[in-house]
């Protein structure tokens, strides 16, 4: 019985080796059951988070979206409005040239109908300050004036002048004159010719220059009574050089007609010495004749 009973007591080696190995912890295959158990446990808790995720991660790649959204509207609006913009100034400028190019045009035009004519005559008034004498005062001539203008082209032509001088000179009592006069009347007559040249050209106006050079005769002895106008202190009557320096203003009524004025120094050589008179003509001139 002992015998028996320890041979039936004594385990079996190779079944309590097996035994062992069948858990995993030591070495052995895993339960699949357990395993899948657990997989379906994670599942399970997992499903309700998975929409709130889904919502973040669409809510987030929508916010991030919309800036590149504006930020391409943003870029394209501007580049937009910008060629809108430089259209609209394109049509402007071009609108503002058509008219300026129509103003420009309009007056050539009417600097052309009004300076291009051939011919200019003219009829003036003139006033001058002339010294009758070297040692007598300076007396006050009134004078007529006329001349005609051959214009070679809008601004540039020659003229011949032609005009008279009359005045009375103040000789004071002398023993020659007796106190019988002392305001002898004197005259002057000038043929002048020179070129005349338009530097400022406006539809309206016109500003000229014009340097003349001629003949002058001085008569101071038609009113002295047979006395010399020597002894009475006056330049004696001779012929003698003039010269004319003028600007001339010109305010055009018509194309044909227009206002002068024209201040000017005056050159003559009486008594061996040269006479600078200031004084100026205006009156009307009237032009004719195309180029």
């Amino acid at each position: 019985m002992d015998s028996a009973s320890a041979a039936v007591d004594v385990p079996n080696p190779d079944l309590c080796r097996s035994a062992r190995e069948l858990p995993q912890s030591l070495g052995g295959n895993p339960n699949p059951m357990v395993s899948f158990r657990r997989l379906a446990i994670l599942l399970a808790l997992s499903l309700p988070a998975m929409p709130a995720v889904q919502a973040q991660s669409s809510s987030s790649s929508s916010s991030n979206s919309t800036p590149d959204r504006n930020q391409t509207l943003a870029q394209n609006q501007p580049s937009g409005d910008a060629g809108q913009t430089a259209g609209q100034t394109q049509g402007q400028i071009s609108v503002q040239e058509r008219i300026r190019q129509r103003r420009a045009q309009r007056r050539s035009t009417a600097i052309h109908d009004a300076y291009d004519h051939k011919w200019e005559s003219y009829m003036d008034m003139g006033y001058l300050r002339f010294q009758p004498g070297p040692s007598l005062q300076r007396l006050t001539y009134y004078a007529w004036e006329t001349g005609l203008t051959r214009f070679s082209n809008e601004r540039l032509g020659f003229t011949l002048d032609g005009r008279g001088y009359y005045g009375t000179a103040f000789v004071g009592v002398n023993t020659y004159s007796q106190g019988k006069f002392t305001r002898p009347a004197i005259s002057q007559y000038d043929v002048i010719g020179g070129p005349v040249y338009r530097f400022y050209l406006q539809p309206k106006f016109s500003i000229a220059g014009r340097a003349l050079g001629g003949w002058a005769h001085g008569n101071f002895s038609g009113d002295t009574n047979g006395i010399p106008p020597a002894d009475l202190g006056l330049y004696p009557t001779a012929d003698t050089f003039a010269a004319s320096v003028s600007v001339i203003g010109e305010l055009n009524v018509s194309p044909n007609l227009a206002l002068k004025l024209a201040p000017e120094y005056f050159f003559t050589g009486f008594g061996s010495t040269i006479q600078a008179s200031r004084g100026f003509t205006g009156g009307l001139v009237y032009r004719w004749g195309k180029q």
